[in-house]
């Protein structure tokens, strides 16, 4: 195709087009290889899920979890509330400190 003739006003919209015409063509291709990778796996015995460990798009099977860190401060009232002191402060902590408390008094 030769878009050195094209106006200007043309290949803006070519630009437009484009890019959705690429998803639907790559939503089309996936389908279609999915369809064959299925009757291939039928044709072994096999579903696909079966196959790929059926864990959503990247299909791996593999799930990793995450090992729970251990509380670094506690609530001194209320000792069921801790906090590992990674990720956001929770509100426990945030009214303390608030309240005029320091976060080395919570420290476990």
């Amino acid at each position: 195709m030769d878009i050195s003739r094209l106006s200007l006003m043309e290949l803006k919209a070519l630009e437009r087009q484009i890019p959705r015409e690429i998803r639907r063509r790559s939503a089309e291709e996936k389908g279609n290889v999915k369809k064959k990778l299925e009757k291939l796996a039928l044709e072994s015995g096999f579903t696909l899920a079966e196959l790929t460990g059926g864990r959503g798009r990247r299909g791996t099977g593999t799930v990793v979890k995450r090992q729970k860190l251990p509380p670094k401060y506690r609530h001194p009232k209320q000792s069921e509330l801790v906090w590992s002191g990674k990720g956001r402060k929770p509100a426990w902590v945030n009214t303390w400190i608030a309240g005029g408390g320091k976060l080395e008094q919570l420290a476990i």
